[in-house]
């Protein structure tokens, strides 16, 4: 099986040769931890790890991940160097604490906003947002011929990846902010994802007008360790709505089946029922320091496609852990089908190089 072919049996709960074979991502201290170990400089090359061919092709216009597709993004600049933090505005306009020199392994201090009233949000912040704004849709109409070629020749499937609600008002407001908004400035905060549905509808159609989309990615870390960051209630109220007009509508225009797709981190548990009912189709990548467990989750939902839950602090404790891991995982899921498997988050560095091996050959294994 190709790829391609491979993920669409995924989806689709039919047999595949092997479940597909990737990772959810390395971070980059490990990578140098590794190459000073005696990973090959051509790791990726010579496919040491034994991952498949990329399946996707991505939407060619910005959509924003973990942060608003703002148009223009505001500058990124160090506002003050503390010494061992500093305080940066990123492209999202935010203020922010960090630690000077990381980017993985700590959370920021969120200082400022941009989302602060409505006369800075319509001033400043909702033209940036405007789905028609001209750099937006720089080299689409040549960047999406060669998606759709590649979509027409069964080498690729269309995900589009983009912003979730949720993400999307934590980058607007800031994660405490977000929470007094929902009750101080409720409609504000409908405007904010009026404005949202707009931009994604309007973007997403226009891609859809030339090639089907497989499967709709929504960045969206609205849980933590223990559970989600707002209650179902909120969820119903800001979100759901939102997200059924946008599944719905890109649904009715194509007569593929378009797969919905859903990223966060934490426990996601006390929302997953309120994603169903939105039409979810899949979720990543099940943190089991929070408490979560895809095999479960499997038996639980067997209907719903299911990537990650392998714990990377086992990958840390050696062989004969990583061992029980994966053999307690991979047979079941296996078996069900519409699973596959990825560390339950970014592989950190320290998980040697040798374990990391030991953990893809296991895998390889028992993956078919």
């Amino acid at each position: 099986m190709t790829s391609a072919e491979r993920i669409r049996a995924t989806y689709e709960f039919r047999p595949v040769d092997h479940l597909y074979r990737r990772e959810f991502y390395f971070w980059p201290q490990a990578i140098d931890r590794w190459l000073e170990e005696g990973m090959p400089e051509d790791w990726q090359e010579q496919n040491i790890f034994g991952f498949d061919p990329g399946p996707f092709v991505g939407q060619p216009v910005g959509l924003g991940w973990c942060d608003c597709p703002f148009v223009p993004a505001y500058e990124h600049k160090v506002l003050e160097d503390e010494g061992t933090t500093q305080v940066v505005q990123d492209t999202s306009g935010q203020i922010k604490r960090v630690v000077t020199g990381m980017v993985h392994g700590f959370m920021p201090t969120y200082l400022k906003n941009v989302v602060e009233s409505r006369d800075g949000w319509e001033r400043d912040v909702r033209p940036r947002l405007d789905p028609e704004t001209p750099e937006r849709w720089t080299d689409f109409d040549t960047k999406i011929v060669g998606v759709k070629e590649r979509v027409d020749a069964g080498t690729h499937l269309l995900t589009c990846n983009a912003v979730g609600g949720y993400m999307y008002l934590r980058d607007l407001f800031g994660p405490e902010k977000l929470l007094f908004a929902f009750y101080d400035m409720p409609d504000l905060v409908h405007e904010c994802m009026r404005q949202w549905l707009h931009l994604m509808c309007t973007a997403l159609m226009r891609v859809q007008d030339h090639v089907p989309i497989f499967r709709l990615f929504l960045a969206e870390d609205i849980c933590y360790k223990t559970g989600p960051l707002i209650s179902p209630a909120m969820f119903r109220e800001f979100l759901a709505p939102y997200y059924r007009d946008l599944v719905e509508t890109l649904r009715r225009r194509q007569a593929e089946r378009l797969y919905f797709e859903i990223d966060t981190d934490g426990n996601p548990y006390g929302l997953l029922p309120e994603y169903l009912a939105c039409g979810l189709d899949s979720m990543e990548p099940f943190e089991v320091a929070a408490g979560c467990d895809v095999v479960a989750t499997a038996e639980q939902y067997p209907r719903l496609v299911l990537s990650g839950g392998i714990d990377k602090r086992i990958l840390a404790a050696g062989p004969d852990a990583i061992d029980r891991e994966v053999e307690r995982i991979l047979p079941p899921l296996v078996a069900r089908g519409g699973y596959h498997p990825t560390c339950d988050h970014g592989v950190p560095n320290d998980v040697s190089y040798a374990n990391y091996l030991h953990y893809r050959r296991r895998v390889l294994e028992l993956d078919h």
